[in-house]
């Protein structure tokens, strides 16, 4: 049960940190000052969605989202967040990859290496099947979380930062539900490709609970060393490297292989998502589905990485809050309606 609760752990976060999260971007678009309560109120939320999506995807044995939705929304509105994941797992992918590009620039290496290189090693993952793509997770996560979290500590005790939560400035609350909602569409994408190799319900609530604790917990750390360097992040694509820019050459290198790898788990557990979907279509091999879908984005990677995120993921976030009222209210309606 420990065994395969990690592993869907490492899953739920491998798809929630990505380009975006892991370089502090997505953190700072959506938090920032006065953003405590936001963080706090985001790892309550995320806990409790995740635990309401697993326990469905276990009960219907799920292999693709489009069932979890139906089960979620009812028939129409589902057919309406059908297209909307698509085009936003469509979307962060698009985002990821511009971020590999992006990541190698930081070592002025053509961005288009960076972009070639990742969408070689997605196909190559997608050859060896779901197995493959989990067996990654959970090698290659403890690693990230252990990395960050041990760059964000030491920042914190250089820099001798306090951790206060002042109750009367946290103006930016509201935001909780928008990170939320935005990052609960790629979850539930995930949780619906693997619904049915879940094996039992201690499982869901490991990695329900692990993964919002350690995400929260990371979020708040974060978010507070972004806010000792606010007045630079704009000169940064990714943010990370303000943090890192007076630590020594290997801890620079070390952090932006961390970085990458951050993003190819999201890029693939994305990829994830839609290539189940249209394989309940179609009945092809999931990697040659995923090359195709690749080559189609592939013009679209040269936008800039942080231009992406700062429009993409605010106009998700607001679609989705629908969703997430859905999924926290799911167990109240449920009830009723039987």
């Amino acid at each position: 049960m420990l065994r395969n609760g990690s592993k869907w752990l490492f899953l739920i976060i491998g798809t929630m940190i990505g380009a975006g999260y892991a370089s502090g971007r997505e953190l700072w678009q959506f938090f920032g000052h006065e953003s405590g309560l936001a963080i706090l109120l985001f790892t309550i939320l995320f806990t409790c969605a995740v635990t309401i999506i697993m326990f469905i995807a276990y009960s219907e044995r799920t292999t693709n989202y489009a069932h979890l939705l139906e089960v979620l929304m009812g028939k129409k509105l589902a057919n309406y967040y059908d297209v909307l994941i698509f085009f936003y797992l469509l979307s962060t992918t698009i985002v990821m990859i511009a971020g590999s590009g992006a990541t190698f620039e930081a070592f002025r290496i053509p961005s288009w290496i960076g972009i070639c290189f990742i969408i070689v090693m997605i196909i190559l993952v997608f050859i060896k099947g779901i197995n493959g793509i989990l067996h990654i997770n959970v090698w290659i996560l403890p690693i990230l979380i252990i990395g960050l979290l041990t760059v964000l500590i030491k920042y914190t005790m250089d820099e001798k930062l306090v951790y206060i939560l002042d109750w009367d400035h946290q103006h930016n609350w509201h935001a909780a539900f928008t990170f939320t909602a935005l990052n609960i569409l790629s979850i539930v994408a995930v949780i619906g490709a693997v619904g049915k190799n879940i094996e039992s319900k201690g499982e869901i609530w490991i990695a329900s609970i692990g993964s919002g604790m350690i995400l929260g917990v990371i979020s708040y750390i974060y978010n507070n060393s972004l806010i000792q360097i606010s007045e630079v992040i704009i000169l940064y694509e990714i943010p990370l490297f303000a943090i890192l820019k007076n630590y020594p050459t290997y801890t620079y290198i070390f952090m932006s292989i961390l970085l990458w790898i951050a993003i190819f788990t999201t890029a693939v557990s994305g990829l994830l998502g839609i290539s189940t979907r249209i394989q309940n279509k179609i009945e092809v091999p999931l990697w040659k589905i995923v090359s195709v879908l690749l080559l189609m984005i592939l013009p679209l990677t040269q936008i800039r990485f942080s231009t992406l995120i700062e429009w993409i993921y605010p106009i998700y976030g607001i679609l989705n809050l629908l969703l997430l009222t859905a999924i926290l209210f799911y167990p109240i309606s449920s009830k009723k309606g039987k």
